[in-house]
């Protein structure tokens, strides 16, 4: 059976009080267009958000009629394709406004597996990145046993009998990439997964600049396996509902699958992985 397509509410519908959930932190900043009663136009953005080479274009049969894929759009001519009125290509925007050196390193992967399978096909590393790309989070991880109970997905031990190290920042959410994550947290309440990176180390945006040059060089988001669910309403402090009875809801909070193992954290190498880059 086929999932169904999220859809998210209208403006009107949407409670303001949603933005105040921690998976909205990285729009702070870009309250007045989450909480306006009219949508930031297409001059709004390009005036908010400057991104060297790349500016926002308006999705209309116009653009559409060059025949460019998406991402070859935006590599060629520097045009980032956004719908009207569109909560999720305004999320894309700000993510792109926050997270550059990000969102760049997957639009070059994507075009250099564009330019070898061919804009209708899809591989592995391709299906990666997009997952990244729509339900992305980096997470930051500096006590090992936490990243071991991840692992097992341990999920009560890991967010209920370790809620102090997310407080203290032992294991702590560094940025949520994904904009389709943050559509969805338009309805409150909603239990959301992550799919994660792993990011070790003390300085964030050391990190963070690290794990874009990692995507670039075709170290990371090669396969979809690389990446770790993280269900989010079990982080501390992100769900009204955190006792020993949520944590036991096994259709959220989901066993480790027979076999199912996860990479080490991404440390910092020359050497890059994608078979479209070679070995050094």
């Amino acid at each position: 059976m086929s999932r169904r397509r999220f859809v998210a509410p209208l403006r009107g519908q949407v409670d303001p009080a949603c933005f105040a959930h921690p998976l909205f932190e990285g729009c702070a900043g870009f309250e007045d267009w989450l909480r306006a009663a009219n949508w930031p136009d297409i001059d709004a953005l390009n005036a908010r958000l400057p991104l060297p080479g790349r500016r926002f274009v308006a999705q209309d049969q116009a653009l559409l009629d060059d025949g460019l894929h998406y991402e070859t759009r935006i590599a060629e001519r520097g045009q980032i394709a956004t719908r009207a009125e569109n909560w999720h290509d305004l999320f894309n925007a700000i993510v792109w406004g926050r997270y550059p050196a990000i969102k760049t390193a997957l639009n070059a992967r994507q075009c250099r597996h564009i330019a070898r399978m061919g804009p209708g096909q899809r591989n592995r590393a391709q299906s990666a990145l997009t997952q990244f790309d729509e339900t992305g989070v980096i997470v930051r991880v500096r006590d090992p046993a936490l990243l071991a109970l991840w692992d097992r997905h341990a999920w009560a031990g890991l967010f209920q009998t370790h809620a102090r190290s997310w407080h203290q920042g032992d294991i702590a959410i560094v940025a949520v990439i994904g904009h389709a994550l943050l559509e969805q947290g338009l309805l409150a309440g909603r239990r959301m997964v992550g799919k994660c990176v792993v990011m070790p180390g003390e300085d964030d945006a050391a990190g963070v600049a690290g794990l874009a040059a990692a995507i670039t060089q075709g170290r990371l988001l090669n396969d979809p396996l690389e990446l770790r669910p993280l269900p989010l309403a079990g982080v501390p402090g992100w769900h009204r509902q955190q006792d020993a009875a949520f944590y036991a809801q096994s259709d959220y909070f989901r066993p480790l699958r027979d076999g199912r193992v996860y990479p080490a954290p991404l440390r910092q190498s020359a050497a890059p992985l994608d078979p479209l880059q070679g070995r050094l």
